[in-house]
C-alpha cells in the first residue's frame, strides 16, 4: 500500500491505492477471473458449445437498466452482462460499493454521479480508464462531461448523460398573471416580485433546503470554481465571489418572502407543484421527464426555457444530475466491461432500450444520440416544444473547468444542515457554504490530500 507522501501529488492521489482498509486491489491488483458458471461472481461463463463468454457484473440503480442489459446481451456473442439492481447512492447503493470493494467484491461495472467520481476514485474503488477510453469514444462525448470525470488528464469514469440547468416554468399561470420568460436573474427577481403581488399565496420557485447541488449549479453558472487542483493540491474555495454572488441574490428573494425556502424532496414540495403554488422550477433536463411520470395530469401546462443568464453577453450553466460508469479495481475483464460501457452510453441501441422502460428527457453525454431521444419523447406535454432542441443548445454553454470535490457526500450533508438551519432563521446561504468548507478541510486532511484554503 503506498505511503501518505506518495499522495500528495493530485495525480498520485486520485489514482493510487486507498490508505485505509483492505480493498483486495492492493493485495492482487486485480478480481475474481474464475472460469465456469459455478459462482454469482465468476467472471466466464461457457455457452452450450463450449464457447466461454467473459462475464462482467453490473451494478445500478438506473431506470432502464435491466432493459439496456439484455439488449446488449442480445447482441453480444463474447461477452454476457449480470445485472444488480441497487438503491441510490444516497439509499445506501454507495455504502454498498464501498463495502464490496474492501471484501474485494466490487462489480465489473458501477454507476457513479458526477459528484462521487473524485471520491471513489481517491479511495481505489475506480480503475483509471484513460488507456481504455478510444479516441472514437473520446470523439463522441461532450467535452464538458467528459471534463467532469478526468482529473490531471487522467480518466476515472465515463459520462452517460449532461443534464444542463434549465427553468421548468407553467405557462398557463404566466399567461394569467401577464409575466414574461425571464432572461437575466435581475428578471427573474422582478418577476418573483410580480407574482408575490399578484397572487398572494403563490412564489415564483423553490430554493431547496436540500439543495447543495442546485446551489452548486448555480454558483457554477456564475463562474464559481469550489475545488481545482492547480499546483499539485486540492484548492478549496466554496465561498469565493462567484457565490457570493449567488447567495446574496437568493438570501434577498427568501428574506423578502420572494420564493419559497423548505426541501425539494419532501411532500411540501409536492404539494406546492401539484396545487400550482411554484410558478417554476430550476433543476437539470431530466426533470423534464420525471415531472412527466409525477405529474400526468398537468400536460400541456409546463414549457421549458433556458436558465436566467448573469452577463446574456457570456451565458453559461451550470448541470444538475447526471450519470457515469466506472470499471472497478476489482474487475478480471477491465477491457470488457469498457467495452459494455461504450455500447451503454454512444450506441443508439442502449439509448433505445432505456427509454422503453419510460425513462425519459436525459440529456446524452454523446450529443449523436440527441436525435434518439427527441425522436422518441412524446412532446405533448409540454405543447408540443422540442425540448431536446434547447437542451441541446444550453448542454454547449456548460462552464467547462467545474471540479467536484474528494467528499462531496459530507460537504454537502453540512451545507444542507446550514440550509436547513437559514430557513428557520438561524444563519443565512453564505453561512451554510461556509460552514461546509469549513467541514471539509479535516475530511481532506484525513485522507492526506495536499490542500490550500482560501477564506473569504
Amino acid at each position: 500500500m503506498p505511503g501518505r507522501q506518495s499522495r500528495r501529488s493530485v495525480l498520485a492521489t486520485i489514482a493510487a491505492l486507498p490508505l485505509t482498509g483492505a480493498l483486495s486491489a492492493c493485495e492482487s491488483g486485480g478480481g475474481d477471473t474464475r472460469s465456469g458458471d459455478t459462482s454469482s461472481t465468476g467472471r466466464t461463463v461457457s455457452s452450450g458449445h463450449n464457447r466461454k463468454k467473459t462475464r462482467i457484473t453490473f451494478w445500478s440503480a438506473l431506470r432502464g437498466s435491466q432493459e439496456v442489459v439484455d439488449a446488449f446481451n442480445r447482441g453480444h456473442d463474447t461477452i454476457e452482462v449480470v445485472f444488480q439492481q441497487i438503491p441510490s447512492g444516497g439509499q445506501g447503493g454507495y455504502a454498498k460499493l464501498s463495502n464490496a470493494a474492501r471484501a474485494g467484491n466490487a462489480p465489473d461495472v458501477a454507476t457513479l454521479e458526477y459528484p462521487q467520481v473524485p471520491g471513489f476514485a481517491i479511495d481505489g474503488v475506480c480503475r483509471d480508464l484513460t488507456d481504455l477510453v478510444s479516441e472514437e469514444l473520446r470523439s463522441k462525448l461532450l467535452p464538458q462531461a467528459l471534463g467532469l470525470t478526468t482529473f490531471e488528464k487522467r480518466v476515472f469514469s465515463v459520462p452517460l448523460d449532461i443534464e444542463p440547468v434549465v427553468l421548468h416554468y407553467r405557462t398557463d399561470l404566466f399567461e394569467r398573471y401577464g409575466l414574461t420568460v425571464p432572461r437575466t436573474w435581475d428578471d427573474f427577481e422582478d418577476t418573483a416580485r410580480t407574482v408575490r403581488e399578484k397572487t398572494g399565496n403563490r412564489r415564483m420557485a423553490l430554493f431547496p433546503t436540500d439543495g447543495d447541488t442546485h446551489l452548486a449549479a448555480f454558483a457554477w453558472q456564475a463562474g464559481a470554481q469550489w475545488f481545482d487542483t492547480a499546483g499539485g493540491a486540492w484548492n478549496v474555495s466554496l465561498a469565493d465571489a462567484p457565490t457570493r454572488r449567488v447567495a446574496a441574490f437568493w438570501q434577498r428573494l427568501t428574506d423578502q418572502d420572494l420564493v419559497f425556502m423548505n426541501p425539494v424532496e419532501s411532500r411540501q414540495s409536492d404539494v406546492q407543484i401539484s396545487d400550482g403554488l411554484v410558478l417554476s422550477r430550476l433543476s437539470g433536463a431530466w426533470d423534464a421527464g420525471a415531472q412527466m411520470q409525477a405529474r400526468p395530469g398537468q400536460k400541456g401546462r409546463w414549457a421549458i426555457a433556458p436558465s436566467p443568464q448573469w452577463d446574456p453577453a457570456d451565458p453559461g450553466v451550470g448541470t444538475h444530475g447526471g450519470s457515469t460508469f466506472t470499471v472497478t479495481r476489482d474487475s478480471g475483464h477491465p477491457e470488457a466491461a469498457m467495452e459494455f460501457i461504450e455500447w451503454q452510453v454512444s450506441h443508439p441501441d442502449a439509448l433505445r432500450a432505456r427509454l422503453s422502460s419510460g425513462s425519459s428527457s436525459q440529456y446524452p453525454a454523446a450529443p449523436g444520440l440527441v436525435d434518439v431521444g427527441r425522436k422518441a419523447f412524446d412532446r405533448a406535454y409540454y405543447g408540443g416544444q422540442d425540448i431536446y432542441t434547447l437542451f441541446e443548445q444550453e448542454a454547449h454553454k456548460i462552464r467547462p473547468g467545474w471540479t467536484w470535490g474528494p467528499r462531496m457526500t459530507a460537504t454537502g450533508r453540512i451545507m444542507k444542515d446550514g440550509l436547513a438551519r437559514a430557513s428557520g432563521g438561524q444563519g443565512s446561504i453564505l453561512g451554510a457554504v461556509r460552514a461546509a468548507q469549513e467541514g471539509t478541510m479535516p475530511d481532506l486532511k484525513a485522507l492526506g490530500l495536499s490542500t490550500t484554503q482560501r477564506s473569504t
